[in-house]
């Protein structure tokens, strides 16, 4: 069997100094504080994705500005193969309306004071701090 990496969306959004951040319920990063965003459906664009996943996982609706950057996410398993590879497209997000709120595979959606993100202050998936430094250059 063939396989093959998993090409998610990612929308990041900052707003006055804040950036809405979800907590993922599912593995490989239940608990952690991260993007809104999730699979790329066939035919549709990672920037489609990234603001369709917004809506679905928090109720927040955006319009896609431009390509952040992409990411290779490789999670080894017990045994030290790959368990999980994702590769994340990462999509800076104007906010248009909505208050978050938490729906699908999130626990918890807040807009994050940027300097919480950049301190450390929370748990946080993997290159959250990076991203926003690109979304603010």
């Amino acid at each position: 069997m063939t396989r093959l990496p998993r090409l998610a969306a990612l929308a990041v959004v900052p707003q006055d100094g804040h950036l809405l951040l979800v907590r993922r319920r599912n593995p490989p990063d239940a608990g952690l504080w991260g993007f809104p965003g999730g699979h790329v459906d066939w035919g549709e664009t990672a920037a489609r994705a990234a603001v369709r996943e917004l809506f679905e996982e928090t109720g927040v609706r955006a319009e896609p500005q431009r390509l952040l950057t992409n990411l290779d996410i490789i999670v080894p398993g017990p045994d030290g193969t790959p368990a999980h590879h994702f590769l994340l497209v990462a999509t800076l997000c104007a906010y248009r309306s909505g208050r978050p709120a938490p729906a699908d595979d999130v626990t918890d959606a807040a807009w994050v004071p940027f300097d919480d993100v950049l301190s450390g202050a929370l748990p946080l998936s993997r290159d959250v701090d990076t991203l926003l430094r690109l979304a603010l250059d």
